[in-house]
């Protein structure tokens, strides 16, 4: 899970006038955008949550706890506000915070905080692909592809992959101690 809190000054904005919801945009046009945010210095941070967390906490608590992490750096900065994608809101978060449906269609830094930890996660994917070769993440990108379903069941498991996931749990068996 990768997250990322993403403060664009309004001052900049003529400069991402192409920024759209990542999931709009080419892999080129995420790697254009993201060196764009590095090189103009917007400030930024990304937080993860492991695929243990996940099992440990679920998705949604995993996906706070890599909320926070991202926005750790924006703690200090006083009257910070979050706007926050989707429909909740983050528990235990110090930060005052708005639920943003569709949040990537109306603001900007939540549609380049999208295209930030979509580039970030592509690229640790990339990173697992050389460490476990067979599996496809560079190419599926942690989607549970049929591609990938198939080499999960060739070659199992590997260390990246969240025990409580479907196709992965049938290879753990049930034990009644943690």
């Amino acid at each position: 899970m990768v997250a990322c809190a993403c403060y664009i000054d309004s001052n900049l904005y003529s400069y991402f006038e192409d920024v759209n919801d990542s999931k709009k945009l080419t892999l080129k046009k995420r790697e254009e955008i993201f060196k764009r945010i590095n090189e103009l210095g917007v400030l930024y941070g990304v937080g993860y949550a492991s695929a243990e967390e996940i099992g440990r906490y679920n998705i949604l608590q995993a996906t706070f706890l890599a909320m926070r992490r991202a926005a750790k750096k924006f703690y200090s900065i006083p009257g910070a506000v979050a706007l926050v994608d989707g429909p909740h809101r983050i528990t235990d978060f110090p930060l005052r915070q708005e639920a943003v449906i569709d949040g990537d269609a109306k603001s900007l830094n939540i549609a380049a905080a999208s295209i930030i930890a979509k580039v970030c996660r592509d690229r640790y994917m990339d990173i697992l692909d050389k460490l476990y070769p067979g599996y496809g993440f560079a190419g599926h990108k942690g989607y549970g592809t049929p591609k990938h379903l198939q080499a999960l069941e060739k070659l199992g498991p590997c260390p990246q992959h969240r025990k409580t996931f479907a196709p992965v749990r049938k290879f753990f068996k049930p034990t009644l101690f943690p």
